[in-house]
């Protein structure tokens, strides 16, 4: 599955090139880059495609399509829907306070994620040096399944298991429950606690080496979501999320410039 992904990055500018020509109002090219802090990094490769704004070409707009591979060992995941977190959904989640008391956590000790995401990239060029950011937006997040140890003293599980005709629905409950988890499927960004999945968020400095190659440092803010087997049925909740923020460090080479 990764190979292929990684095959359809390595279209994507051919795709671009046979659908228009190439302008001098157009820069594109790949990030090999990665994210790391203590416990945790992020190996991922970026494609990105940008269009120069007005005649000196100081802003330029454009997209991204991400593929990144998350790696965390004892990480603490928690509570992840706003309606939960903030106590409302929307707009007016943006400003609510945390509500601690309905907060839980989900303890991993070895956490993977693989994503691949579409998303939104600003940049001003000053000569050798581009100063940016950008932002996923929309994708899918996939991996194996792990187990994590569910901290929470007021939920309550439910197991549905089939024998034969018959069905039976056992609750359990506990503060140390033990649960098989995977990446949440879906990512879009909605703002704050409204988001859902696996998004990252960057801000870099890239000094062009060379015509064919580029030196990017930055920071990336990264979360990451999983979806648990067992919902529970007192929180009405299956799905917790950790936020990271990460030294990032990527080379970057040019396809048109």
């Amino acid at each position: 599955m990764k190979q292929t992904l990684i095959a359809l990055l390595t279209l994507v500018p051919l795709f671009a090139v046979a659908q228009s020509p190439v302008s001098a109002r157009l820069s594109s090219g790949y990030d090999l880059g990665m994210a790391y802090s203590k416990n945790k990094y992020n190996p991922s490769i970026t494609y990105y495609q940008l269009i120069h704004v007005g005649e000196r070409k100081l802003l330029s707009l454009g997209w991204t399509a991400r593929l990144g591979a998350f790696y965390g060992d004892n990480l603490n995941y928690y509570t992840a829907p706003a309606r939960l977190t903030r106590g409302k959904s929307g707009l007016g989640a943006l400003t609510a306070p945390l509500i601690t008391n309905n907060i839980d956590t989900v303890r991993y000790d070895y956490i993977t994620n693989t994503s691949l995401n579409i998303g939104f990239r600003a940049q001003l060029n000053l000569g050798r040096l581009e100063i940016g950011g950008s932002a996923d937006l929309l994708g899918i997040a996939f991996g194996k399944s792990r187990l994590g140890r569910y901290m929470s003293s007021t939920g309550q599980y439910k197991i549905t298991s089939s024998t034969g005709a018959d069905s039976t629905t056992t609750y359990f409950q506990g503060a140390n429950t033990f649960q098989d988890a995977k990446p949440s499927t879906f990512n879009v960004r909605l703002l704050g606690d409204n988001d859902r999945g696996t998004l990252a968020t960057e801000i870099y400095a890239r000094y062009r080496v060379s015509q064919r190659m580029g030196i990017k440092l930055g920071y990336q803010w990264l979360t990451t979501e999983t979806t648990v087997s067992n919902r529970d049925v007192i929180a009405d909740n299956n799905r917790f999320r950790n936020r990271a923020g990460m030294a990032y460090f990527a080379v970057t080479l040019p396809v048109f410039q």
